[in-house]
């Protein structure tokens, strides 16, 4: 028979804890509520995980540089202050902060304003 966590008390067969109940409970009254999040969001956010994918092998030049491409066409490498891993990073978040910004909805509050003051479109 397997050993219970320390904490755990055994119940006869077909019992369960009243907090199970009152857990699964919750989880019934909270079934009903829309998804919060709303596809066209959700929509962007893959969007910019396919579209922003590391591809082929990275390759280590001259130098100490290293660099591997991104499905979008840009190359991502390290530099003097960053490593690859970080501007793969960077790359992915920012991809994924102007993804999610362009369907936004309306009115939301933004700790970075988008369109950026002074851009144009």
């Amino acid at each position: 028979m397997p050993s219970l966590p320390h904490d755990a008390e055994a119940l006869p067969a077909g019992q369960a804890h009243a907090d199970h109940d009152d857990r699964r409970a919750a989880a019934d009254d909270h079934a009903e509520l829309p998804v919060p999040v709303s596809a066209p969001m959700r929509h962007a956010k893959v969007r910019a995980f396919t579209d922003h994918t590391t591809v082929g092998q990275v390759c280590v030049g001259a130098g100490g540089s290293v660099t591997i491409g991104c499905a979008c066409g840009m190359t991502l490498t390290n530099g003097p202050g960053w490593s690859l891993d970080e501007h793969i990073r960077l790359h992915r978040a920012e991809a994924r902060f102007l993804a999610l910004s362009a369907v936004a909805p309306e009115g939301i509050p933004r700790l970075v304003p988008h369109p950026a003051p002074g851009a144009t479109a």
